[in-house]
């Protein structure tokens, strides 16, 4: 069984999928109904909200890296998306990540500095792999290897330190 394959029997059932997903960010919702205000009621959740935290951000990273994969090496177009497959998980983990941060920040969230290190490195990653796509550095380069890896190293900065802004 290839990706294609797990893809088109998801995209099959569209419904079970659509429900799958929306189950996070409702039960995101739940949590923070259910964990009070005060703040030894709402760190008591703290474990329940990693969870949901990973359970979100595992899909949603991994429908964002193959959409820029698509669009940058494939060049797929954008009226090709599969909604449920590209997109839900991202708003999925988008959404889930917002009701989350309303109740308890990040920094409090037991690993999710490890979701954030691990999406920076995808990042980086792809970046300097469309980098060395687009400039053809791999097949004829007078550029010095160190060269190239003082480039990786400045994206991953970059890119980490433009992580830490936005949340």
């Amino acid at each position: 069984m290839t990706l294609r394959d797990v893809f088109e029997t998801l995209s099959g059932q569209p419904i079970l999928l659509f429900l799958l997903l929306m189950a996070i960010p409702t039960g995101a919702f739940l949590v923070n109904l259910w964990s009070g205000d005060t703040a030894e009621e709402i760190w008591k959740w703290r474990y329940v909200y990693a969870v949901l935290a990973y359970i979100a951000c595992i899909p949603g990273m991994f429908a964002f890296t193959l959409n820029i994969y698509l669009f940058l090496f494939e060049r797929q177009s954008i009226w090709d998306m599969n909604l449920a497959l590209q997109v839900l998980p991202v708003l999925t983990m988008v959404s889930t990540l917002m009701l989350i941060k309303r109740k308890m920040p990040f920094n409090y969230i037991p690993a999710f500095g490890k979701l954030s290190n691990f999406l920076t490195m995808i990042t980086a990653v792809m970046g300097l792999l469309w980098l060395i796509d687009r400039t053809r550095i791999y097949a004829i380069t007078y550029v010095p290897f160190t060269y190239i890896l003082v480039g990786f190293v400045a994206l991953l900065l970059i890119v980490r330190l433009a992580w830490k802004r936005i949340f």
